[in-house]
């Protein structure tokens, strides 16, 4: 039997989020998506207190693990916060404080004394803390094999010596300078060994030899940090290498299979992130024709159908099908299963679906939709950089296809 009903726990958990999303985001929304480089900061105080708690249960979970086959609730908690403050407003969710990707890519890749050391400012700081994940580069975005980024071993002093740009980093300022948190950054130890070259640093606030561009203009999550990293001469700890480090410095793939793993973990959460959009312009849509007399009736013989009802439940159907994708790749988590197939099929599935419901949403409110009075000018923008990140919709389907057709990488090329 399944069973989509939330446990009362999680329901629990989500209520104070619920009052911060309700009262303060979704109000303050069309605010700091006008004013693009203002930091949300009455949504980053009011939020901390709940982040660093949530921290500080990981750590104690973390030190009582008893190695139980009950569902991990957190997963699931974790999938809903992300559609809940997307709701109210994806920028601002964005600028969320805690550990994040950061977070995310320590979990996959770091022993369990990196877990520890790295993340246990997340629970303990009184002031917000942030963590990043720099992978993008100029020349290598989806190409990961083309990364330019290189980690130098000095023998001298057994450090790492950092150099190259990575682009398009959420929370890259927050986390590097705004506060004391930390990037995990994706680096070769071998330009000419690809992927297997590939290895995941931790990089400290304020570590000398990093530079931030100003934040980038976009066109949608404006309320979000993100910023080019630029890395001259920086110094990085020799032991600040995730995973095990007598094999650091040997070609395998250990480095660029943390960071997949990393994206089997984070693509739901994009994905839960796009239905939270969607649902918010399938509401404001369905409200504003509610007030002008139309109104959905679901025993009405499809024949019957307007073209407006059409729509409309074609919308409702798209947002359902990525939620339940969503769902569907979450419980895999919970139970400690892969679940890299689900996890590109519900990133896909979402953000297209994200895409086609917030631009019909424009198109049924006319006029009013398309001006700044609504809020459904600002979804559609939001909506599109789910179908961009975390992996482009085209990459995730090359991953479908390799899981279900058998086809090699290199076959599918």
């Amino acid at each position: 039997m399944i069973c989509f009903e939330i446990p009362p726990e999680v329901l629990a958990q989500l209520e104070p989020y619920a009052h911060i999303a309700h009262t303060m985001m979704r109000p303050q929304a069309r605010q700091y998506d006008e004013q693009e480089h203002t930091r949300p900061y009455p949504f980053i105080h009011a939020i901390w207190p709940l982040e660093r708690a949530r921290h500080q249960q990981w750590q104690q979970a973390a030190a009582q693990e008893t190695g139980s086959n009950a569902p991990d609730l957190d997963v699931l908690f974790s999938i809903l916060l992300a559609e809940l403050l997307s709701w109210a407003d994806a920028g601002q969710f964005l600028a969320r404080p805690g550990g994040r990707l950061g977070g995310t890519a320590v979990a996959a890749a770091g022993t369990p004394a990196q877990k520890i050391r790295f993340l246990e400012r997340f629970a303990h700081s009184e002031t917000p803390v942030w963590g990043a994940m720099a992978i993008t580069e100029p020349d290598a975005g989806s190409d990961n094999s083309a990364m330019r980024t290189t980690a130098v071993l000095d023998p001298q002093t057994n450090e790492w010596i950092l150099n190259g740009q990575k682009i398009f980093i959420t929370s890259g300022a927050l986390s590097l300078v705004e506060s004391d948190g930390i990037c995990i950054v994706w680096a070769t130890v071998d330009p000419n060994a690809g992927r297997q070259g590939i290895k995941s640093f931790v990089v400290e606030a304020h570590t000398p030899g990093i530079s931030i561009s100003p934040g980038l203009d976009k066109l949608g999550i404006r309320a979000s940090d993100t910023v080019i990293l630029n890395f001259d001469n920086a110094r990085i700890p020799f032991d600040h290498v995730l995973g095990d480090l007598e094999v650091q410095t040997e070609k395998t793939t250990k480095g660029f299979a943390g960071a997949m793993k990393t994206f089997d973990a984070s693509r739901p959460a994009v994905a839960a992130s796009a239905v939270g959009i969607a649902r918010a312009a399938l509401e404001l849509t369905k409200e504003t024709l509610a007030e002008a007399g139309i109104e959905l009736n679901y025993n009405k013989p499809r024949h019957l159908w307007t073209a407006v009802e059409r729509d409309l439940l074609e919308m409702e159907a798209q947002y359902k099908a990525a939620w339940l994708l969503t769902l569907k790749a979450t419980a895999a988590i919970m139970y400690g299963r892969s679940n890299r197939l689900d996890a590109s099929m519900c990133k896909v599935k979402a953000g297209t679906a994200v895409v086609f419901v917030t631009q019909k949403a424009v198109e049924l409110l006319g006029p009013y939709g398309y001006t700044r009075d609504a809020l459904a000018e600002k979804l559609m923008r939001d909506a599109k950089i789910n179908d961009l990140y975390e992996g482009t919709r085209q990459i995730n389907l090359l991953i479908v296809a390799r899981a279900l057709l058998g086809y090699s990488r290199r076959e599918l090329k």
